[in-house]
């Protein structure tokens, strides 16, 4: 019997060692850290072999394939000793694929990956479609695969999991953007990162569509060096397409093939220009899949939005508190400060992934009154912004980071918890810390 070692036991973890039991492998799984309760249960339901708070290296170098969870890096001990020993080690997403007939709908990019991928699976559950989300987000595929049965998976996929892809293949696969992100992962180049990005459209064959930016200098400085069989359907706010998506008359125009769909900006329901990108992407993989224009333009102007993600808490004496917890990186700063029209007491930091601050300066400049900085190591935001915004504090909990904020604020401004950082210094992850910023406003 082919035994799997799964590492990792969290949500992507959990799910592939369920696969890899119902598919009758000799199954282990082990986790350095401690295990939650509830996942304990699933294995012991499917009477799945663990440990947890170590790796021991005998139950682990003796696998015959090595299915590792995306939050472990290359550079884990038991990572390399995996790959000195030859073990072929693979993510959950290529594990779960070789058990999935279904059509697959991939997204990455550095941002609006959540955002685009929610749209999407809420335009073909508006059709009628029998759809699974995916991937970086909610129930994990290898758990859906083992367990449901859809027809089509929307997967919002990170670098971390496409790095473990080699067979894999997407039907439709898009691209949002490339932005400087995670390069701790990456040896800090920005090289690396991209080319990681790229294997969203490995395999793809002439039947399968590629959709990109064509707005983004580093993918569009990669495209040509990709050689895909993919019908390339671009989307811009800045050129007109012939196919793909772009802007004309204050409208958003698709086309794809003969198909064309088109909706005002303004009956869009997600606001600004990071989503106008994100609701072009969302129509043009609803035209590929040949959707009516009706139920198109209803889901695009219904959507409701992503937790975390830019999302108003509620107003405090005048002060407005918008929650944006799963700004991990600088980029999706800049689209959260451009798209506030009020001066912002900004709430950022976190752990630092080899942010450069640069290319937000000119918006802090002139739309923050003052930074207060939720993170154990705040000394690189503050000397960066030091000659900037006059007043920079500091705070070690969700709590302390909304009262200063408070304080600090006048009426009509925006209290915006955009971290550009990882959270892992302070909170569980960036929902943790997002739903303690959103209990600490409702407590002032």
């Amino acid at each position: 019997m082919k035994r799997i070692v799964v590492l990792g036991g969290g949500e992507s973890g959990i799910g592939s060692a369920v696969l890899a039991k119902i598919k009758n492998f000799d199954v282990f799984l082990s986790d350095k850290g401690k295990i939650k309760e509830e996942y304990k249960k699933v294995l012991a339901h499917y009477k799945i072999n663990f440990e947890e708070n170590r790796h021991t290296e005998d139950k682990i170098l003796n696998a015959d394939e090595v299915v590792k969870s995306p939050g472990i890096p290359d550079k884990a001990p038991v990572v390399i000793k995996v790959k000195e020993k030859g073990i072929n080690m693979i993510s959950e997403i290529e594990f779960a694929g070789r058990y999935c007939n279904a059509k697959k709908i991939c997204i990455t990019g550095s941002n609006g990956k959540t955002t685009t991928a929610t749209l999407i699976y809420f335009l073909l559950k508006n059709a009628g479609i029998n759809v699974g989300l995916a991937g970086n987000i909610g129930k994990s595929f290898a758990m859906q695969v083992a367990t449901e049965n859809h027809d089509y998976y929307v997967l919002e996929l990170s670098s971390f999991q496409l790095d473990g892809m080699y067979e894999f293949k997407a039907d439709i696969a898009v691209l949002l953007n490339i932005t400087p992100d995670h390069l701790d992962r990456y040896d800090y180049k920005l090289e690396n990162y991209a080319r990681s990005k790229f294997r969203i459209i490995q395999n793809m064959n002439d039947d399968d569509c590629f959709i990109f930016c064509a707005d983004d200098k580093i993918t569009m400085a990669h495209i040509e060096k990709i050689v895909s069989k993919a019908k390339k359907l671009p989307f811009s706010q800045k050129t007109t397409t012939t196919q793909g998506s772009h802007i004309e008359d204050n409208s958003l125009l698709t086309k794809v093939d003969s198909n064309v769909f088109s909706i005002l900006i303004d009956d869009l329901s997600l606001k600004g220009r990071h989503n106008i990108y994100n609701s072009m992407a969302a129509a043009i993989t609803g035209k590929v899949l040949d959707i009516k224009n009706e139920i198109i333009r209803q889901s695009l102007s219904m959507f409701k939005g992503v937790e975390h993600r830019l999302e108003f808490v509620m107003s405090v004496g005048g002060i407005k508190f918008i929650n944006d917890s799963k700004a991990t990186n600088v980029n999706s700063v800049w689209y959260a400060l451009d798209s506030m029209s009020s001066k912002i007491v900004w709430i950022a930091g976190g752990t630092d992934k080899g942010n450069d601050y640069n290319e937000i300066m000119n918006l802090v400049k002139e739309k923050v009154r003052a930074i207060v900085c939720l993170g154990v190591d705040n000394s690189k935001i503050i000397s960066f912004f030091k000659d900037t915004v006059p007043v920079i504090v500091e705070a070690r909990s969700a709590q302390e980071a909304v009262e200063k904020s408070y304080e600090l604020a006048c009426p009509d401004d925006t209290v915006l918890l955009s971290p550009g950082c990882a959270s892992f210094d302070l909170f569980e992850n960036y929902e943790d810390r997002g739903e303690q910023f959103k209990e600490a406003i409702r407590n002032l």
